[in-house]
């Protein structure tokens, strides 16, 4: 992929997967404004990109507010003269359970993933509108997002609510030649290494062993490396068709995620009654009830 002379932002991206997406996109040419809050991370990845030969300039603001967002997109045009690629992966967790789930830690998730790519992804739309060619917004989801997650309230209705926007802003901006898709990832980050089925693999990556091809491809899960070719496929002319998607990447596995959809559906003359309703579930609806979390297979001994 060649993505000289694009210029791209990456929020929360000074590690793991914001980083590989920033690293990924600098290595196909893309000018890169790499964004943190901890200004030394934002520093070093700067200093990783540039040092392999590529183009970046740190900004350390806090994702959310608008005008992080306004100076994120005036720091892409100023120092390289245009935005071309808004990829919105900052993100914060503060996971614990319904009841003991506090409204600061509602917000603040909600803040960062929800509002955070809200206000990023306006921000460049205004851009992406007025330089006139068009553009792309490559939006960071999960799984949590599609199937919901226990103790992740706060993050899993932020990460479902991503892909709704990407559903949105596709006809929303379809007329100004701008995609909209939503990155599933499934990685070795500090998001998921607190997961008990997965923390033998981690361990694995922390002692510099490989991941066994029973996590890569059953788990999709792997490096974040392995995830940043999706952003990079997405920023190019190869994916200028592709719009409102919610793709799946990790490991050795590349999906896509289908939308949520009627699996079955039954009819009574008048409408139902609860009593009708209770009467013909057990037939017609039961089989179809939908899981809920993810399922993760055990590895056959």
């Amino acid at each position: 992929m060649d993505l000289s002379g694009r210029v791209a932002v990456v929020t929360g991206s000074g590690r793991g997967l914001g980083l590989a997406y920033a690293k990924g996109l600098a290595d196909a040419g893309a000018a890169v404004v790499v964004n943190d809050v901890d200004a030394g991370a934002a520093g070093a990845a700067v200093e990783e990109i540039v040092d392999a030969g590529g183009r970046a300039v740190a900004e350390v603001v806090a994702v959310g507010t608008a005008e992080a967002a306004d100076a994120l997109v005036a720091r892409a045009v100023d120092e390289f003269g245009r935005l071309d690629v808004m990829v919105t992966n900052a993100g914060v967790l503060r996971d614990r359970v319904l009841w003991k789930m506090t409204d600061e830690d509602f917000d603040a998730v909600v803040g960062v993933h929800l509002r955070g790519t809200f206000t990023c992804a306006r921000a460049a739309a205004v851009r992406f509108r007025a330089q006139g060619t068009g553009g792309r917004l490559i939006l960071v989801g999960s799984p949590a997002g599609q199937r919901g997650n226990f103790g992740q309230t706060n993050y899993s209705a932020a990460k479902a609510g991503v892909v709704g926007f990407a559903r949105t802003w596709a006809m929303e901006l379809a007329r100004a030649k701008v995609t909209v898709n939503a990155v599933v990832p499934v990685a070795a980050t500090a998001m998921t290494e607190t997961i008990p089925a997965l923390q033998p693999y981690v361990e694995a990556l922390r002692s510099g062993e490989p991941v066994p091809p029973f996590a890569r491809r059953v788990l999709a899960f792997g490096t974040p490396e392995d995830a940043a070719g999706v952003v990079v496929f997405l920023a190019s002319d190869a994916a200028e068709d592709i719009t409102g998607q919610a793709v799946g990447i990790g490991g050795d596995r590349l999906s896509l995620w289908t939308h949520p959809t009627q699996v079955v559906a039954a009819y009574a003359d008048g409408g139902w009654s609860a009593d009708a309703i209770a009467e013909t579930w057990p037939t017609v609806f039961a089989a179809h009830e939908q899981v809920v979390g993810e399922r993760l297979p055990e590895q056959a001994s």
